[in-house]
């Protein structure tokens, strides 16, 4: 009298050949397949401009307007948004990335011919540097401090209560 489960295994077995030809009608009458849009933004760089609606503007439970100006207004400004977008991008994208293409070009150009020969040629100096500058210290700093070490030292403090 108790229940019993039965475990069904089933499976189709279709040739290669005969799945790809059952398939290709089904794919040609779909017409156009859209893909995904390339993400833009792959290492993420902007975060922070991904702001929606209720990012801006919220209402608490409190506090609500008319359903239709609420979708209204969600409409609109996302429609306001994205068309000054658009529009910005449209006038200012290409004169932009001319100008930040110089910017970042002579940025390279004077980072692979001037900056790093002249760190290289520190580099190179600096052992020879090191050297005199620890002869320099070691002839007048050191005594110095020496003294003033000296000197220092037999300073007494004593604490008396009154």
């Amino acid at each position: 009298m108790g229940l019993e489960k039965e475990k069904l295994d089933t499976s189709i077995i279709m040739d290669e050949d005969e799945f790809n030809r059952s398939i290709e009608p089904i794919l040609s009458n779909k017409g156009k397949v859209y893909t995904a849009s390339p993400d833009r933004d792959p290492n993420d760089l902007n975060p922070h401009l991904k702001v929606g609606f209720e990012d801006v503007i919220a209402e608490p439970i409190s506090t609500h307007s008319f359903d239709r100006v609420w979708i209204g207004s969600h409409a609109t400004f996302e429609l306001v948004k994205f068309g000054f977008y658009r529009l910005l991008t449209t006038l200012l994208a290409v004169p932009v990335a001319f100008i930040l293409g110089i910017v970042f070009g002579v940025l390279s150009c004077v980072h692979i011919w001037v900056v790093m020969p002249m760190i290289q040629s520190f580099m190179m100096l600096l052992p020879s540097i090191q050297i005199v500058w620890r002869s320099l210290t070691d002839i007048f700093v050191t005594p110095i401090f020496h003294s003033m070490g000296k000197i220092l030292s037999s300073i007494q403090v004593k604490a008396t209560e009154n």
